[in-house]
């Protein structure tokens, strides 16, 4: 859509963590795919995008949602309406946090359901009421998923995995929904390997993974595997220890570290190469899926 090209850089770093067990680090910097958009949730957007068909977009998220900026700032750079379902009907009428503030000032429409509701959102009769109660664009909007991960997403995602081919022989990427390491495993040659660092804990994450390929291709494809060690007790939880990894890192090799997502995978796979769990000689890439958000 717009002549947006998919393609991201990739960039080698020198890190003697990695240097001393014989492991080649590489980022793949999808935080460059576009000027404006997250880069692993514009490949998930762009083909919903284009399903919608030019409705307003509806879809769902927490109050610090990387999703909801996504997809407000998709909504407004491609004139699309766009509504957000927020979880929490407590933060109704309180100050914005700032990137709900970033929602509303791209030009989404806001809408707070209890948690309760949020929970049992894709049940047919609760959306149907969710549309209701938001009125307007909402009611006839197109639906996208929270953290974006459809059928449409998935398929969007593999072209990440093929963009990886020939370059390394792991792929690490942070998971929320699982949408885009589904996506990522099915683009990689067979003799690749996908590793999948979740955010949030659980260990819910492999049943849907499984289930979005199973949906998007009919079944299982590539080779993945999901490591749950690294959450920092959950979504949104950065404690001081993950900040100064993060800090660390950036003065190390001058790139900025996302904290929710890419700090997280960034430091498992420091764990990793430590207990020696990538064989010498192997090069191993990291997907920066996103950036720092002011």
């Amino acid at each position: 859509m717009g002549g947006v090209s998919l393609s991201s850089p990739l960039q080698e770093l020198s890190d003697p963590r990695f240097g001393r067990h014989g492991v080649r680090l590489v980022l793949k910097r999808d935080d460059l795919v576009h000027p404006d958009l997250i880069g692993n949730k514009w490949r998930k957007l762009v083909p919903n995008l284009e399903a919608a068909g030019g409705r307003a977009i509806l879809t769902f998220g927490g109050a610090y949602s990387n999703h909801l900026r996504a997809t407000a700032t998709a909504g407004r750079l491609y004139g699309l309406p766009t509504v957000g379902v927020v979880r929490g009907q407590e933060l109704a009428g309180r100050s914005l946090n700032p990137s709900l503030a970033h929602c509303v000032a791209n030009g989404m429409r806001l809408h707070f359901v209890d948690r309760s509701t949020y929970r049992r959102k894709a049940e047919p009769d609760i959306l149907a009421a969710i549309r209701r109660e938001a009125g307007g664009d909402a009611e006839d909007a197109y639906v996208v998923p929270e953290g974006g991960s459809n059928l449409l997403a998935v398929r969007g995602c593999r072209a990440l995995g093929e963009e990886l081919r020939g370059h390394a022989d792991v792929v690490a990427v942070a998971c929320g929904t699982g949408g885009t390491l589904a996506g990522l495993a099915a683009g990689l040659a067979p003799e690749q390997r996908a590793l999948g660092v979740p955010v949030l804990k659980g260990g819910f994450l492999d049943a849907e993974i499984r289930a979005l390929q199973e949906t998007a291709f009919g079944g299982p494809r590539g080779s993945w595997t999901l490591d749950h060690r690294f959450h920092f007790g959950g979504y949104a939880r950065t404690p001081p220890e993950l900040h100064a990894f993060a800090a660390d890192f950036e003065a190390r090799h001058g790139v900025p570290v996302e904290r929710l997502y890419v700090a997280k995978m960034l430091y498992g796979l420091v764990a990793l190469v430590e207990e020696g769990a990538f064989e010498r000689g192997a090069t191993v890439a990291a997907v920066v899926t996103g950036r720092p958000f002011p």
